[in-house]
C-alpha cells in the first residue's frame, strides 16, 4: 500500500504564524506537525509516502524529511500548484500510486488512541473497498457528516450540512483500493471549484464499497487548522507525554518498533539531538 500526505494548504487561518513556513511544518509541542501523519501511515505498515505541497514550501519539506532512508522508508514529493480539493491528490499522485491501494491523510490531522496501530494494519489489508473514519463532534455542520441506519451501516454522506443527520464527522484519514484514481477522474468541481473528497466517498458508498470505522471515546482526533486548535493539540501531546513517559509521533521510535531500522541505527539517530528528544530515543535503545 502507498501513502499520501496532503500538505499543500496555505494555512491562512494561522496567519501570521504560518506566513514564513507551511503550517504543516509548525511545531506541535516538540516536533513538526508532519511527524504525526507520517507516523500514522507508518503504523499502518506503509513505507512509500508521497508528500504533496505547494511550490513555495516543497523545498522545506525536502530539507526536513529528506528521502526517508534514515527511517527505512521512502519519501517522494509532488506539487499542487493551486488548491483544487483533497480528491485532486489522487490525480497528482497517479504515477506514484500505480497499481497499489493507497491511504491519504491530511497533513494537519493528528490521531491517537489505544489499539490504533492494530486497527490501521487490519484496514490496510482490506481488498476492493474504501475505509473512512467517523468521530463524534459537537459541531458536525463544519465537517463531512455520515448518516447511519439502525444496523450501523452508512447510508449517506453530506458536506457541511446545515441540518446534520448525525453528529459523526469524517476525519482526514482515508484508505482506498486502486479504483480511487479511476473514480477521481470522474469528479466534477463543486461550487467551491474543488474536487471534493465527499463526492469521492459517495461513489464508494453508492457501490456498497465504503466502510466506516468509528473512533470511540478512547481516541483523540485533532485538526490543527486554527491557532486555538494548534495550542490545544500541543497541550494534549505535552500532557500525554509527561504523564506516560512515552512520546507521540516520534518517527525514529516508530521506525524501530515497526522494524524498519535496527537498534544500532536507532542509536545513531539519537546522536542528532542534544536535548530531551534525543535522550528519549537513547532510553528506547537501552530498554530494548
Amino acid at each position: 500500500m502507498k501513502g499520501i500526505i496532503l500538505a499543500a494548504g496555505s494555512g491562512t487561518r494561522l496567519y501570521p504564524a504560518s506566513l514564513p513556513i507551511s503550517k504543516i511544518l509548525l511545531p506541535v509541542y516538540d516536533k513538526p506537525m508532519i511527524y504525526y501523519p507520517i507516523t500514522t501511515l507508518m503504523l499502518a505498515g506503509i513505507k512509500d509516502i508521497l508528500i504533496i505541497s505547494n511550490p513555495y514550501d516543497i523545498d522545506n519539506f525536502k530539507k526536513v524529511l529528506g528521502d526517508g532512508s534514515q527511517l527505512g522508508i521512502k519519501f517522494s514529493y509532488a506539487i499542487q500548484n493551486v488548491p483544487k480539493g483533497i480528491a485532486e491528490s489522487f490525480l497528482i499522485g497517479e504515477d506514484f500510486i500505480q497499481n497499489e491501494p493507497v491511504s491519504l491523510i491530511l497533513g494537519d490531522n493528528i490521531f491517537h488512541g489505544f489499539g490504533f496501530s492494530s486497527m490501521l494494519r487490519m484496514i490496510s489489508l482490506r481488498k476492493n473497498c474504501a475505509t473512512v473514519f467517523g468521530y463524534r463532534v459537537k459541531d458536525p455542520e463544519r465537517f463531512g457528516v455520515v448518516e447511519f441506519d439502525e444496523k450501523g451501516n452508512a447510508v449517506s454522506i453530506e458536506e457541511k450540512p446545515k441540518n446534520p443527520k448525525s453528529d459523526f464527522a469524517l476525519t482526514g484519514l482515508y484508505f482506498y483500493d486502486n479504483d480511487v484514481v479511476k473514480y477521481a477522474k470522474t469528479l466534477k468541481p463543486s461550487n467551491r471549484g474543488e474536487l471534493e473528497i465527499t463526492d469521492l466517498n459517495k461513489i464508494y458508498l453508492e457501490k456498497n464499497k465504503l466502510k466506516v470505522e468509528i473512533l470511540g471515546r478512547g481516541f483523540a482526533w485533532l485538526d490543527t487548522g486554527t491557532t486555538e486548535s494548534l495550542l490545544q493539540a500541543s497541550n494534549f501531546v505535552n500532557n500525554m507525554e509527561v504523564n506516560t513517559g512515552m512520546k507521540i509521533a516520534c518517527v525514529e521510535e516508530v521506525a524501530y518498533r515497526m522494524r524498519y531500522i535496527s537498534k544500532e541505527h536507532l542509536a545513531s539517530l539519537a546522536n542528532k539531538y542534544n536535548n530531551a528528544y534525543g535522550e528519549y530515543i537513547k532510553r528506547i535503545v537501552k530498554r530494548n
